[in-house]
């Protein structure tokens, strides 16, 4: 057990993922965007930090790629505490999760990524420890078993999930704050990607940066790497310099469109579109279309396509809006002027 904090938390960071971390903000003042919820944890962090107590335990959720980790690291540089990182799929066994437990200290920040995705039996031993700083060991079996509870110093839990729903209520009762992070508008991320280019000491002009926030989906995760991927096409192709015109070609090549659609987005649009007449059509439906899976549409497709109203859902399935029709060129039937659901 003494080696599952080692297996399952702070794997060893790769080149990839030091160059993410520079490009990450460290302080809430750095943070670009997400301004309700800013207010919010600078409130929550003064308030901890007049009383001199740990943060309450938090629950970040909305879309992959908006800074549900980054927000972590921030409380945690905030808070001027460690953390601890982790996510759901790892933690296979409830000695997994007590051995992560027992290695934290006073204040310590344990970051789960992926909270959803928490087994049952793992929740059970969890829910002691966010609730009253406590873990519960079984010692023994059959009539001679008995149980112990070991005290725990009081820390903070930061759950990070794209799927609320998925979060079962006992768990979702346990944190003392719940923040949605929604998609960023286009002068956010034009200060993101203009951040990112000086952090890769970049040469950018105005429009270059405004073209790849354009197509950035709204997602800093989407046009930071949009922005590494122009970087070496004008490293390679150009002068090195990002202007518009780069940016353009660099983006077209990727197959990602004005509006950011990649060719993923449009192979599901054209899905619900050519084989399913617009719809309604289920999304396993759409998956097996197009040999995707199911999470994958669910997570990171569908909710930009919502976001712009290209796609609605009903319960009876997804159906292709005009908006949909009209970016892919495509004619509206006229029998899909109305609709009944």
């Amino acid at each position: 057990m003494t080696d599952a904090p080692n297996r399952l938390i702070n794997p060893k960071p790769q080149p990839e993922d030091r160059l993410d971390q520079a490009m990450r903000p460290k302080s809430l003042s750095e943070l670009i965007g997400q301004e309700r919820v800013k207010e919010n944890l600078q409130i929550l962090i003064a308030a901890a930090r007049q009383r001199l107590e740990p943060l309450d335990h938090v629950l970040f959720y909305g879309p992959p790629g908006l800074g549900k980790t980054t927000l972590a690291h921030i409380l945690a540089n905030e808070m001027g505490v460690n953390i601890k990182i982790t996510a759901g799929p790892a933690i296979e066994r409830p000695g997994d999760l007590a051995a992560i437990l027992t290695n934290l200290r006073a204040g310590d920040i344990l970051f789960i990524d992926e909270v959803h995705r928490l087994g049952r039996a793992i929740e059970e031993v969890l829910y002691p420890a966010m609730e009253d700083f406590a873990l519960d060991i079984v010692i023994g079996k059959g009539p001679s078993a008995r149980s112990i509870r070991l005290k725990l110093p009081r820390f903070t839990v930061i759950g990070a999930t794209t799927r609320l729903a998925l979060v079962t209520a006992p768990l979702r009762a346990r944190f003392g704050a719940v923040y949605r992070l929604d998609f960023y508008d286009l002068d956010a991320m034009r200060l993101i990607v203009s951040r990112g280019a000086r952090v890769l000491g970049v040469q950018a002009d105005s429009d270059g940066i405004d073209e790849i926030a354009r197509r950035g989906r709204g997602t800093p995760r989407v046009a930071l790497r949009l922005l590494r991927r122009v970087r070496d096409f004008a490293e390679v192709r150009a002068d090195g310099a990002i202007t518009r015109e780069i940016a353009r070609e660099a983006l077209e090549l990727l197959d990602v469109d004005l509006l950011g659609l990649d060719d993923l987005d449009r192979r599901v649009l054209r899905a619900v579109i050519e084989k399913y007449n617009g719809g309604p059509v289920g999304l396993n439906t759409i998956a097996a279309s197009i040999s995707e899976e199911p999470d994958t549409i669910m997570d990171v497709v569908e909710p930009y396509l919502l976001q712009l109203g290209f796609l609605e859902r009903s319960p009876q399935g997804r159906l292709a809006t005009r908006l949909a029709y009209d970016h892919l060129q495509a004619a509206y039937p006229k029998d899909n002027q109305v609709r009944l659901f």
